[in-house]
């Protein structure tokens, strides 16, 4: 395209300018601090060093967007449009709290939990932007103006760039780290885990908080006191009334769980717990709750003696806060109380057990969707495979066809217990996805040149189609809590999937070998008939006259 209306598509040039050096140097910096520096090394440099990048990407990358949703938008328009709304945009975000939340609110409906803070310190990177700019200046000068090199670029750097962005914000999780009797006083230990990584695994990893009136108020630690705790030895999973020693209480590691035991530790009942199955169903309502066996699960205790008689147990656990058994014998699930130097507060109240306050994850809901699709992919495996078996064709194709399904499957399986990291897991989803339809189709494509009559065709479309549905049924059920564990949800789509299973050895008789097609679908052509002999080579002709020799 070249005059007038190329000078008007603004999208080679802003394209040019997403797939500059400078650009792509800022993903891919973005990409390895947000995924592997800022989860090993927290701090100042990290956090900065993610606004300088995302500041020199989202420019580029709003620009781009914008000349594809109005196509005849010059590329300086869209360009100046991209700096000074990311501009603008970050810097009302980090200098207001209000706009913090708001953005907040935002990007966890785009990306899941996110969280940005307000922090007037972040406005120091904003000259980013002048690097934005001066990319900008060398790439408008080498638009792409080739439509196939335009597509290949958006399809290879549009998407990271895009799921970089929107990962860029991460939400810091409540622990129950631990509890400990300093000088006869209760003390509870407080941490947080960044996303899916960098969880703490120690009451030291936590701040301390210390009550002086029998855990009904709560403060901070001193410097000493904080020395103190940290110093005693850890953990703490069994504890003995004081004013009954036969009466003692442990907490079961793995497990939403405290036994008691009334005669010195002999035998062991079971005093309080979330049942493995319903703390699965716990967790799902917690954002990014991780390895529920590791962070859903009791850590520590302590029994400690109330003033006016009788004791009290206070309880870490994990991600699902602190657990007190009252003096009346009643447990109570508190949450977490947290001390940071203010007067004490509840940072928030754990899930109702009773599942009144149910969450869909998108997590979830992936894993759903590609488990259903996987094993929908997995019944026209085996209906093309008996085509092709049925056809004359070797039995290698299914066996081959099946190895990178089981690869999938064991990928899946891997990923489930997984918390919900939008960004890389949906990458590892995408391919595991890929990897397990890959394979039915292929054998499918070989099942039809086999000779699969269309009824073949639209049979074994059924199948998947049925399978999907059927097997989907459990598992959407499972996303809104019913059936509440994984086990009974995955095993109902199995089930699902024996229909589609028995639909596909039936529709095995509907191939005609003699239907074949490709290069050997030619008419039948008829030989070519002989040439006639030549005369010989000095033959003399009937009317030649011959000389004498």
């Amino acid at each position: 395209m070249t005059g007038p209306e190329a000078r008007l598509d603004g999208a080679p040039t802003t394209l040019s300018w997403l797939c500059h050096p400078t650009t792509l140097l800022a993903l891919v910096l973005l990409l390895v601090n947000d995924h592997v520096w800022k989860p090993a090394f927290p701090g100042l440099l990290t956090g900065k060093l993610s606004d300088v990048a995302g500041l020199v990407l989202a420019p580029p990358l709003v620009a781009v967007l914008l000349t594809l949703l109005v196509p005849r938008m010059p590329a300086r328009i869209a360009a100046v449009a991209g700096l000074v709304a990311v501009g603008a945009g970050f810097a009302m975000v980090k200098s207001n709290g209000y706009a913090a939340e708001l953005a907040s609110s935002a990007w966890t409906v785009l990306a899941g939990p996110s969280l940005v803070r307000a922090d007037w310190t972040d406005l120091l990177t904003l000259p980013a932007l002048g690097l934005a700019w001066w990319s900008w200046t060398r790439a408008r000068e080498r638009p792409v103006r080739q439509r196939a090199a335009r597509v290949a670029r958006m399809l290879v750097v549009l998407p990271p760039a895009l799921l970089a962005v929107a990962a860029t914000s991460a939400v810091w999780y409540p622990y129950a780290l631990g509890t400990a009797m300093l000088d006869g006083k209760p003390a509870i230990s407080v941490g947080s885990g960044y996303s899916s990584q960098n969880w703490p695994t120690s009451p030291s990893d936590g701040v301390w908080a210390v009550s002086d009136s029998g855990a009904a108020t709560w403060r901070a630690a001193t410097v000493d006191e904080q020395q103190r705790l940290n110093d005693q030895d850890s953990p703490r999973r069994q504890g003995c009334a004081p004013d009954d020693s036969r009466r003692c209480y442990r907490v079961v590691t793995g497990h939403l769980r405290v036994e008691q035991s009334d005669d010195a530790g002999v035998t062991w009942r079971v005093a309080w717990e979330v049942p493995d199955g319903k703390r699965e169903a716990l967790a799902r309502q917690s954002d990014n709750p991780g390895d529920i066996g590791r962070h859903f699960a009791s850590r520590e205790l302590i029994v400690h003696p109330l003033a006016g008689g009788g004791h009290e147990v206070l309880v870490a656990n994990g991600r699902d806060g602190f657990l007190r058994r009252l003096p009346d014998g009643e447990w109570q699930r508190d949450g977490f109380l947290f001390e940071g130097g203010r007067s004490a507060i509840h940072w928030e109240d754990p899930p109702s057990l009773d599942g009144s306050s149910p969450r869909t994850r998108t997590f979830d809901l992936l894993l759903a969707v590609v488990l259903a699709v996987s094993l929908g992919a997995l019944v026209v495996l085996v209906a093309s495979s008996l085509a092709v078996r049925r056809a004359g064709g070797g039995i290698w194709w299914g066996l081959v066809g099946a190895l990178p399904m089981l690869l999938s499957g064991l990928a899946l399986s891997a990923f489930w217990p997984r918390a919900d990291d939008f960004v890389g897991v949906s990458f590892m989803l995408a391919a595991t996805l890929a990897v397990g339809i890959a394979p039915a189709v292929v054998v499918s494509v070989r099942a039809w040149y086999q000779g699969a009559t269309t009824r073949w065709v639209g049979w074994t479309l059924a199948g998947l189609v049925f399978t999907v549905l059927l097997a989907g049924v459990p598992l959407i059920g499972w996303v809104n809590g019913h059936p509440p564990d994984t086990r009974s949800a995955v095993s109902l789509a199995l089930l699902a999937t024996v229909p589609g299973l028995v639909l596909a050895v039936l529709t095995s008789g509907l191939v005609d070998p003699t239907l074949t097609r490709g290069r050997r679908n030619r008419p039948p052509y008829l030989p070519s008939p002989p040439y006639p002999p030549y005369p010989p080579p000095y033959a003399p002709h009937p009317h030649q006259r011959v000389p004498p020799p």
